[in-house]
């Protein structure tokens, strides 16, 4: 296989995640509470469902804009 396809495949990965990471911390400034908090100590499973389904439609998005 070509080096230069893998480079650039793990280069929109890597690309991908940031813009992931950086949309999780978006929508957890937006939220008026601890959405960390809520999830992972309080086990809120509605929020983690919605908010799983807000990431799911994030990744979509990336995918699109990338390929």
């Amino acid at each position: 296989m070509n080096p230069i396809v893998i480079a650039n495949s793990i280069i929109y990965a890597l690309i991908g995640i940031v813009i992931f990471v950086v949309g999780f911390m978006i929508i957890d400034r937006l939220t008026p509470y601890d959405l960390w908090k809520q999830l992972v100590e309080d086990k809120n499973v509605a929020l983690a469902i919605v908010v799983g389904f807000a990431m799911l439609g994030i990744c979509i998005i990336i995918a699109a804009a990338i390929h």
